[in-house]
């Protein structure tokens, strides 16, 4: 009897340390076969044998006047170049905005802002593979160029303030009948500024295109992942000139110079 006893204490006993070994070595092996795909990829694309066919990559980016994000989809034509698809959003800030505190209260204003300003841009892209990291380790440098259709979409800057009469909130966007309150407002120091969900019942659209060129800097560990700084300057035309800002003078040029990080995968 005692002998079972302690042969099953052995078996209790013993039983998950082997199977955390078994587990170990199953990790183990995966690892190692990963490694060797790995490898054997990076050795192809060494000898121009074309090994991934595509990428997905979400990125975000700061430029000289805003900020924003992207989308980007890839297909190889080849070992050294492939067409990017990208859709482009942002907020493009005028150089002459400055935020004031209101005299009644803490919320801030920008003085003479009239629209926000977010251009939608959806193009495609030529890269070309300058340098080529070769192993899992190292920098794969590529240069972009392209362009493509921009729609700039301009959001009322809808500030409240007191109506004299009715003594009531009222919101107000810059337009002929409501000018003379929006300016007024700023100067009694009555405005209080928009949120993110005011003036989106008062959207306009401009159409435009634009010419886009960047370097890729792309450091992932592994091939199969895009990890990458991306440096660039975009040049933006619409339609019609775009109001931003009372006083200031409106263009439909827009040059800007960007960084943005990206995170991807290959396949």
């Amino acid at each position: 009897m005692k002998k079972i006893f302690f042969l099953l204490l052995a078996v209790v006993t013993l039983s998950p340390a082997m199977a955390q070994n078994e587990n170990k070595d199953k990790k183990k092996i995966k690892k190692e076969a990963r490694m060797n795909r790995i490898n054997a990829i990076a050795k192809q694309e060494e000898e121009g044998v074309l090994t991934y066919t595509k990428h997905t990559v979400f990125g975000l980016k700061l430029t000289t006047d805003g900020y924003g994000g992207f989308l980007e989809i890839a297909r190889a034509q080849s070992v050294n170049r492939a067409l990017l698809f990208q859709l482009d959003i942002a907020e493009r800030k005028h150089p002459k905005e400055e935020k004031l505190s209101n005299f009644n209260n803490s919320s801030q204003i920008i003085f003479g802002k009239i629209n926000y300003f977010y251009p939608i841009k959806l193009g495609v892209q030529q890269q070309f593979l300058l340098g080529n990291k070769g192993n899992k380790n190292g920098v794969n440098l590529t240069a972009n160029a392209g362009g493509g259709a921009s729609i700039g979409l301009l959001r009322a800057y809808e500030i409240e303030l007191i109506d004299p009469v009715t003594n009531k909130p009222e919101s107000v966007i810059y337009e002929s009948a409501d000018s003379t309150q929006f300016l007024n407002a700023y100067y009694d120091g009555t405005a209080t500024g928009p949120n993110l969900f005011k003036g989106w019942s008062h959207i306009k659209m401009t159409p435009g295109a634009y010419a886009k060129a960047s370097l890729r800097f792309d450091y992932g560990k592994y091939n199969e992942m895009v990890n990458a700084i991306e440096v660039g300057v975009t040049g933006e035309f619409y339609s019609k000139k775009i109001p931003q800002m009372i006083y200031q003078k409106q263009k439909n040029f827009f040059f800007s110079a960007y960084v943005a990080i990206m995170f991807g995968r290959r396949k």
